[in-house]
């Protein structure tokens, strides 16, 4: 990979079709990690340019014990396996884009589905900063690049990037941008982010 492109011009939309186009020159496979509800299936939804695929189950009794609902109530379903979707880039880079599972008890499929990613894109709701910890950990165990992409809730407090960088405990150089998950540009940009910095790391 040379070069990010540097907006969202000239990207493949959702809807393009199920075939690789043929300037495809370079399949990456990016994790989209993050805690429970903090919106990892609305991000691959949202610029996915193939229907994504989804293994979601709805919330149960039998879950009430296990999944914590604080800060999303609202929240009716959780992936129990993974979330799969795909946009092309300029350049012939592909992203194939795998959700993970962000609740403890399907911590023993982080190894099979990070198997061959080149790096993570980590959702944090800024509401919930505590709930990022386990995920943050599970991607620097596992030696991936990653960059964190600040998920925007209405209800959302303010904080300067020192404050959040501070709380995160993030590296000086590891992205940190906000992001509206359910907005496909914005989206595309903290994808973006995260792709120039596994080639920054490479150059």
């Amino acid at each position: 990979m040379a070069s990010a492109p540097s907006s969202t011009s000239g990207l493949r939309r959702p809807g393009s079709g199920p075939h690789l186009p043929e300037t495809a020159r370079e399949l990456v496979k990016i994790l989209v990690a993050g805690p429970f509800g903090v919106g990892k299936t609305t991000l691959i939804d949202s610029v996915s340019e193939i229907t994504p695929l989804h293994t979601e189950e709805h919330l149960t009794e039998a879950s009430v014990a296990v999944d914590d609902l604080a800060g999303v109530r609202d929240k009716t379903t959780t992936t129990v396996a993974i979330d799969f979707g795909r946009i092309s880039m300029p350049g012939g880079v592909v992203l194939y884009l795998f959700g993970t599972p962000g609740q403890e008890r399907f911590r023993s499929l982080w190894n099979d589905i990070a198997y061959g990613a080149l790096g993570a894109l980590v959702l944090v709701d800024t509401r919930r900063i505590d709930d990022s910890f386990d995920v943050l950990g599970l991607v620097e165990e596992t030696g991936l690049p990653y960059a964190v992409a600040l998920n925007t809730f209405p209800d959302s407090r303010s904080y300067t990037e020192e404050q959040l960088r501070t709380a995160l405990d993030l590296e000086p150089g590891t992205p940190m941008v906000a992001c509206d998950a359910r907005e496909t540009n914005s989206s595309i940009d903290a994808l973006l982010a995260l792709v120039q910095h596994l080639i920054d790391r490479t150059a």
